[in-house]
């Protein structure tokens, strides 16, 4: 039986919240758990926890106890995980085309990716989060 790559993608993304601990690492370059539970609206700590199990079981992040009083955790984006950006990209392009009510004080769609994302095409160069 073939699977739908589509499908296997929607199993990763498709998990609440998952997209959001990716934008925040890649746009807000947050790299550790307080600083998610915080930031995402509705998230609570059995989720979380969850979410960043199940990212690095994908390996799309990568995770690393750092030593000292106290110890703490950091997460940071693998090759992989990086290549997420792309993907948000293509999906806030979607945004501004086709809800540019919400997203845009003048309420006009954005249709040039260069307008949009600046020459290098950089999500992260662009959102002011």
């Amino acid at each position: 039986m073939k699977v739908c790559p589509i499908d296997k993608s929607l199993k990763i993304f498709g998990q609440r919240y998952a997209l959001h601990i990716l934008r925040n690492m890649i746009l807000l370059k947050q790299n550790r758990f307080n600083q998610f539970l915080h930031s995402i609206e509705g998230i609570n700590t059995k989720t979380l926890s969850i979410r960043l199990h199940e990212l690095e079981e994908y390996g799309l992040i990568y995770r690393k106890v750092i030593p000292g009083k106290p110890k703490h955790t950091e997460y940071s984006l693998t090759d992989k995980g990086k290549d997420v950006e792309r993907i948000l990209s293509e999906v806030a392009s979607f945004s501004t085309r086709h809800e540019p009510k919400v997203i845009f004080v003048d309420k006009k769609p954005r249709n040039n990716m260069k307008a949009l994302f600046g020459g290098s095409g950089r999500l992260s160069e662009v959102y002011d989060y």
